[in-house]
This record gives structure tokens, C-alpha cells and sequence, in this order.
């Protein structure tokens, strides 16, 4: 028995279990690969399989502006740029030790949409062009919001850790981790440590409260409800949990998982009576008369029953945002 490894091998054991190629299967490939995603969506919505459980590194990065030329180091820190023709503004600045140079303007706050190709001044003297194009690129700082990448169906939570979170408490994580190696568990209680532990937690949440963050699935962006201009700087990094869908191609045994398999053949049998139902009653030479409506109710019996399966036997997760 061939073993599906890829998307084409779950396409064609699906079509031998319907009956190719001793049958003709009505259907076409576009509706095939519809299907396979039809039935991976409800798979990873479904099944505590389905998705994954990671840790998002996001840092925060300035904007930055492209000049046609090698000058971006005549510009001062913390100088106002002026675009010319747009009267977009923008603030010079570095990402900690990382100044402009070269064809690169390390820009912040943002205002206004510069023009490809413009001229920009800082006011006193010093100019230059802009790249034609996409000449400005928005950092997370101005943005105020993390791309999220497509694949992640939800977030539980966000934890920052940088030289700003570090500075301003002492409940981030890298202090957390300073402060437990200042215990040696070898001669101190492992209920006094459990205590002093739970009571920092309850301090942080109280003084702290939590990260307030917003995501959408359809938009792939999480959004901070924080003071951007104290509570992050340059380079600090956001730690997002989340939640991904399984890669089918890069863990290739979801191809052959069993629930799949047969989800997938009943979805290639609801598109086939679908296509038949049509023809539903025509007599075909040698007295075959076609039943497009039999076969399309069998397979929705048979979608309903699998579905049923499966949300009664998976295990529930935790509450996530997304």
C-alpha cells in the first residue's frame, strides 16, 4: 500500500478510493486542490494536532528611509526630515549602536507618506533624493503593531524583553531569570523559593497587570496597547505565544493521517455528485443511468459522521486570542 508522503499522494489515494482508475472520477483538479485545502483548514480549526504551539521572537525596528545616493551620514541625530514634495516628516535615529549609513536614513515618528523620488532636507543645509519605488518603510515603532505571520491561528500571550523592560521593573523576564539563580535550592526550602515566587507574580500582576495586545487572524497583526515611546525602545525584543498551523510539507506525515484520508475522500465524493447531480437520470449507453444526487448525499452523510468525530474526541486547548 502506497503510504501518502506529499499533497499529489493524498490526491491520488483519495481518487483510488473512490474508484480510479477503473472509474472515471468527474472532477477537476482545481476542485481537487480545493478540497485539500478545505479539509486542512477544518483539520488545524479542529484537531489539537492540527497546530502547534511556538514562540515568536518580533523586534522592534525603526524605520528607514532610501536615498539614491551614499550621504544618509550628513544627517544629524535627532535632525527633522522634510520630504520636499509630500511635507512628510520624519526624526533621525539609531537602533542602539546601529547609526544611518551609506543609502540608508534610520528614521522615526513618522508622519505623513513620502513621495518616491522626492527630495528631502533637514533644514539646515544637508540634502538628498529619495529612491524611486517604496522609498519608506515603516518600523514596528511607527506602525505600532508586529506582522504576524499567515500561519498562526491565535495568541495567548505577549512578554516583552529589552533594555527598557529591564530597566523600568523588576518583573521581566530577564531579571526573573537573574533572580533564580541567586537561590541554591540545596540549602534553601523549595516551599519558601515556591512562596517569594508566587508573590512576585502576585505583585506583577496587580502593580503590572498584563500586556494588553489585539490580534486578528485576517488582518496578521498584533497589536500592542502600549506606550510606545516608554515601555519599548530599538532592538528590545516581544516574545509572542502562539499558536501555528502544522506545515503538512515540512511534517509530511499529516498526509497520511488517518482522519485526513478519509475526510479528503468524502469531500472528492461531495465535488464528484455535485458535478453528476446535473445529470442526474440521463440513461447512458448500455442502460447506465447516472445518480449524482445519491452520490452527494452519501458523502455528505459520510462528512457530517467525520466531522462529528472529530470534534467529539479532540482535546480542548486553552483560551486563545485570534
Amino acid at each position: 500500500m502506497a503510504i501518502p508522503a506529499s499533497r499529489e499522494d493524498l490526491k491520488q489515494y483519495c481518487l483510488r478510493e473512490l474508484g480510479a482508475p477503473v472509474l472515471e472520477i468527474n472532477v477537476d483538479d482545481d476542485q481537487l486542490e480545493d478540497r485539500i485545502d478545505q479539509v486542512l483548514d477544518y483539520w488545524r480549526l479542529y484537531h489539537y494536532e492540527g497546530i502547534e504551539q511556538v514562540y515568536l521572537k518580533c523586534q522592534i525596528k525603526a524605520s528607514r528611509l532610501t536615498l539614491i545616493s551614499n550621504n544618509a551620514s550628513s544627517f544629524n541625530l535627532e535632525d527633522t526630515i522634510t520630504g520636499v514634495t509630500s511635507g512628510a516628516t520624519a526624526r533621525v535615529t539609531r537602533e542602539n549602536t546601529v547609526a544611518s549609513s551609506g543609502n540608508t536614513l534610520i528614521v522615526k515618528n513618522v508622519i505623513g507618506t513620502f513621495a518616491s523620488g522626492e527630495a528631502i532636507t533637514n533644514g539646515n543645509g544637508v540634502t538628498a533624493t529619495l529612491a524611486t519605488g517604496t522609498p519608506c518603510v515603516l518600523g514596528e515603532y511607527d506602525k505600532k503593531y508586529i506582522d504576524i505571520d499567515d500561519s498562526v491561528y491565535g495568541i495567548t500571550k505577549v512578554q516583552s524583553i529589552g533594555q527598557t523592560s529591564s530597566s523600568k521593573n523588576i518583573f521581566d523576564l530577564q531579571y526573573q531569570l537573574r533572580l533564580n539563580d541567586l537561590y541554591d535550592l540545596t540549602s534553601t526550602s523549595i516551599i519558601y523559593y515556591k512562596t517569594v515566587m508566587s508573590h512576585l507574580a502576585l505583585l506583577d500582576l496587580e502593580l503590572n497587570g498584563h500586556t494588553l495586545y489585539r490580534f486578528n487572524r485576517l488582518q496578521n497583526r498584533l497589536y500592542l496597547d502600549i506606550n510606545w515611546q516608554t515601555d519599548v525602545s530599538f532592538g528590545d525584543y516581544i516574545i509572542v505565544y502562539a499558536y501555528r498551523a502544522m506545515d503538512p510539507n515540512t511534517f509530511t506525515k499529516v498526509w497520511n493521517e488517518n482522519w485526513i484520508k478519509r475526510y479528503c475522500t468524502a469531500q472528492f465524493k461531495r465535488q464528484w455528485g455535485t458535478n453528476l447531480k446535473k445529470f442526474t437520470g440521463i440513461q447512458l449507453p448500455g442502460g447506465v443511468t447516472l445518480d449524482g444526487d445519491k452520490l452527494y448525499q452519501e458523502a455528505m452523510n459520510e462528512i457530517q459522521f467525520l466531522e462529528d468525530e472529530l470534534q467529539n474526541k479532540s482535546a480542548p486547548l486553552e483560551f486563545f486570542l485570534g
